[in-house]
């Protein structure tokens, strides 16, 4: 069963699919680098939470992204994608 989820700025709904663990586990053990928030250059665009390829990231409309670490592999394809540059890696302790 796949839920919607309405974008608020746009009224677009995009499929949504929350993360679990599976047959291998939390999988962000591994990770080397994790993507940190900062909430002030953050203009709640979704790009990176409709461009995370494990789908982990959720924009809330009055907080702004969150980041699952369970799962989260540290790839960087949200910061990428960030036009406010909002997102950045940096290393894993």
């Amino acid at each position: 069963m796949v839920k919607e989820v309405q974008i608020v700025k746009t009224g677009i709904k995009i499929p949504l699919a929350k993360p679990k663990v599976g047959v291998a586990g939390k999988t962000g053990f591994w990770r080397i680098t994790r993507p940190i928030v900062n909430y002030d250059k953050c203009n709640k665009c979704f790009l990176c939470e409709i461009y995370c390829p494990v789908n982990v990231i959720r924009v809330e409309p009055d907080r702004g992204p969150t980041i699952d670490y369970d799962y989260c592999k540290g790839c960087g394809v949200c910061v990428d994608v960030c036009p406010s540059n909002a997102l950045e890696l940096i290393e894993e302790e």
